[in-house]
């Protein structure tokens, strides 16, 4: 390790900060940021996926981020920067607490959210017990959402001020000991002054693409990639409207999502979309589209960054990213699960994806979605 990363503290005044250097845009200009508030700023990469450089290539296809090229990236930055950088090799960990997950959850008819566990897994926990163990203060990424300290002493997580790049949807995991210790410099920023910012710094991925959406997966062909990966041949299964009645027949269950229209092989005078997916008869369901929407969902593995004050309350909540929030109201049930009823029912809420609660601006707290009703009355549920 270089400079003096276990040393004592060399007297600035803000304290020490390992930033999460991914070798992107992003999380370069944090690093700058944070440098040029007067932070003692240590940059640290995690290794995660050097076997997706050579998966892309057989694919010919756009390379993934998290390899060696954006270790190399990051290490450029650290130079421009004049700070401290080091290589943290995670890819064990990525592999089975990341990776082997998503593999699963298509293998048993969900819809996983792998950026969620790396963040929770990886970055909050392991990243941050290290940066802890280096004697820093805090650990800084690049995520577009914003933190607050209250009188209170409460910290609370906050949409970023970007509404079209706000992550604060993937940070629902967090708990109040780390937020304490967490930084996101890039939450009062908007895309455009971020790229701005790179290139007033002369940093050297300025101008560098934006990652795919799932990270280590190429062209972002997940049925690929779960087929090389999965240790056993899938199995195929009937394809079926609501009533069992078959329309065809499909060669794997995780080819399939939630809301999906297109790749069915069904023939039929109006649009159908996948409205269920049962790992246990490995049938598929499609309907027209009024039977993709929902009035409710149970969700597990809840996580409360702020802990609620009533049993039932009303709230705003998302089930993907990309969704505008709805109105909901939250009941919390034992066992860290809670129960949501939409006032009006939301289209192809997904077992396996998270449902993130806010008040206003505010994450209140998430979880996993596990089952879902719809409005014919039936049930999906995740196994």
């Amino acid at each position: 390790m270089r400079g003096n990363l276990f040393g004592g503290s060399t007297g600035s005044s803000k304290g020490r900060v390992v930033v999460a250097m991914s070798g992107g845009v992003d999380s370069s200009v944090a690093a700058a940021l944070l440098k040029g508030q007067g932070y003692e700023v240590i940059g640290v990469t995690m290794q995660l996926w050097d076997k997706g450089r050579e998966e892309a290539a057989e694919s010919g296809g756009h390379r993934p981020c998290c390899t060696l090229d954006d270790v190399m990236d990051a290490a450029r930055v650290a130079d421009r920067l004049k700070i401290p950088f080091e290589v943290l090799n995670l890819e064990e960990e990525f592999q089975r607490q990341v990776v082997d997950p998503f593999v699963d959850s298509y293998r048993r008819g969900m819809t996983p959210n792998p950026c969620i566990l790396c963040n929770e897994r990886l970055k909050f926990r392991a990243l941050l017990d290290k940066a802890v163990e280096w004697g820093a203060d805090y650990l800084a990424t690049g995520h577009y959402a914003r933190r607050e300290e209250t009188p209170d002493g409460i910290v609370r997580l906050r949409k970023g001020v970007d509404g079209a790049k706000d992550q604060s949807y993937f940070l629902f995991p967090v708990t109040q000991p780390q937020l304490q210790r967490l930084l996101f410099p890039l939450g009062t920023l908007r895309k455009h002054e971020v790229r701005r910012l790179a290139e007033e710094f002369r940093l050297p991925v300025a101008r560098k693409s934006e990652s795919q959406e799932i990270c280590f997966v190429a062209d972002n062909d997940y049925v690929s990639f779960v087929e090389r990966r999965d240790g056993h041949q899938a199995s195929g299964g009937a394809i079926v409207d609501r009533y069992g009645k078959i329309l065809g027949s499909h060669s794997g269950i995780h080819r399939y999502t939630i809301g999906q229209r297109r790749g069915l092989g069904i023939s039929s005078p109006f649009p159908l979309y996948v409205t269920g997916i049962d790992p246990r008869t490995r049938r598929v369901t499609v309907g027209p589209e009024n039977e993709l929407y929902s009035p409710g969902l149970e969700a597990r593995e809840v996580n409360w960054i702020v802990p609620p004050l009533r049993p039932i309350f009303a709230a705003a909540c998302k089930i993907r990213y990309r969704q505008q929030p709805v109105d909901c109201t939250v009941r919390v049930l034992e066992n860290e699960r809670i129960e949501i009823s939409f006032p009006q029912p939301v289209r192809a809420v997904t077992p396996g994806q998270a449902v993130v609660i806010y008040d206003g601006d505010e994450v209140l707290g998430g979880g996993w979605i596990e089952r879902t009703s719809t409005t014919n009355g039936s049930r999906h549920e995740q196994q």
